[in-house]
């Protein structure tokens, strides 16, 4: 999949999940309006029948009085119809009521009160409230009122179109801010994925090289006349590409290793010194055979917490790069210090050192300078790998050079 297509997919899902939102947010504004009606709705007709309750009190001193008025009919309610029914339920006032009207009278004589919704085709539904209630002649009376349920479509048609503007507006700036943060969160995908790239083609540039002698010397030998002397030679140097070799494939293994965090490392309480002094004994061979001398300076005892094996190869590959380019005559001094609350291994040489302009760049995988291509092999792979085993151990690789030499200082932070 393209980076253009992760990032438009990012943008789908963002712009559907607010959609998602919106939906159910507007879902439930609009059920909880639809609810609140209805109550306001049935507290209404409430209300409705006992102002009836209370007019059929007035009608009855009115009738025994032989008055005309009629204290029922004259009451008033704006957009409700009231009924008066007898026990029996028939219609006191107005004398004539429909079937369904009625029906719910009945059932407010049975239950003592009744709520009905009626549908009415192309028009709003109707709700009826009936009640029982007794006069204060003892008389037992049904009384009704209805009124038609209002539409929430037609009562907040302001809300929903507000609802909706406001809604689009906000769909359109999701949909906007979506992709601008699907671009910026696949800048490191695209810089890992560039790095990858890069990666592989340096890898498959360093491998091709010893894997090309190799097959040239091979090639070589087979094709000449078997000599003992000539076969040694041939031998020892397909061993050291393929030592050379090994080596590349090992780093490379190291890093994917420390990309995937598969590599488990262990927090034990140790001693920087008796660490690089390991460190010492491994790298003298290799000073020797190149000429240089390897001394060791102030060798305090500092105690860290770390991996040792790590510690020790972290130490290894400084000491390896020293020698590596520093010219035979030259030195290495190595100092293992524990002052200002830090353990410090410090590795100085009287080597080539390395221009200003190149030392950002040290720790990047497979680059070597043009001076350090000249002067020693190597796939630029010892330093990146010191860098992971320092950042393991919050340890900070600092690095200063010119052209007397080169000075790395490695600060661990001490012991807990």
């Amino acid at each position: 999949m393209t980076l253009a297509r992760l990032r438009m997919r990012l943008t789908l899902w963002y712009a559907a999940t607010f959609v998602v939102i919106l939906v159910l947010l507007g879902g439930g504004i609009f059920v909880a309006i639809g609810v609140q009606v209805s109550r306001r709705l049935d507290a209404s007709l409430g209300a409705a029948t006992a102002a009836i309750m209370r007019a059929t009190g007035d009608w009855e001193a009115e009738r025994a009085a032989h008055q005309t008025a009629d204290a029922v009919e004259e009451l008033r309610i704006p957009e409700r119809d009231l009924y008066l029914f007898d026990a029996a339920g028939r219609p006191i006032t107005p004398p004539h009521a429909e079937a369904w009207v009625t029906a719910a009278a009945l059932a407010a004589g049975r239950d003592g009160r009744a709520d009905a919704t009626r549908a009415v085709a192309g028009q709003h539904a109707v709700r009826i409230h009936a009640e029982r209630f007794v006069a204060p002649s003892g008389t037992p009376y049904l009384a009704v009122a209805t009124a038609e349920r209002p539409g929430i479509a037609d009562q907040y048609a302001w809300l929903i179109g507000t609802f909706g503007a406001a809604a689009l507006v906000a769909l359109v700036l999701v949909a906007a801010g979506g992709f601008l943060l699907a671009r910026h969160s696949t800048v490191p995908v695209e810089r890992s994925m560039d790095q990858m790239r890069r990666f592989m083609a340096d890898a498959a540039h360093e491998l091709r090289t010893p894997i090309t002698i190799l097959r040239a010397r091979t090639e070589v030998a087979l094709g000449q006349p078997r000599d003992p002397a000539g076969d040694v030679a041939a031998f020892q140097a397909i061993g050291r590409e393929a030592e050379r070799l090994g080596g590349i494939v090992g780093d490379l293994l190291t890093l994917a290793r420390a990309d995937a965090g598969e590599r488990t490392v262990a927090h034990e309480s140790l001693y920087l010194d008796d660490i690089a002094s390991q460190a010492v004994s491994a790298a003298r061979a290799l000073a020797e055979r190149k000429g240089v001398s390897l001394v060791v300076g102030s060798f305090e005892e500092s105690r860290i917490a770390g991996d040792a094996a790590l510690v020790e190869r972290l130490v290894l590959i400084v000491l390896d790069n020293a020698i590596k380019y520093t010219p035979p005559g030259g030195n290495v001094r190595l100092d293992v210090t524990a002052r200002d609350g830090r353990r410090s291994v410090v590795v100085s040489d009287s080597g080539i050192g390395i221009p200003a302009d190149q030392l950002p760049r040290i720790f990047e995988r497979f680059y070597r300078g043009a001076n350090a291509r000249g002067q020693a092999e190597g796939a630029g792979l010892g330093l990146p790998i010191a860098r992971w085993i320092a950042d393991l151990h919050d340890a900070r690789i600092g690095v200063a050079s010119d052209a007397t030499g080169t000075r790395v200082e490695i600060d661990f932070p001490p012991a807990v």
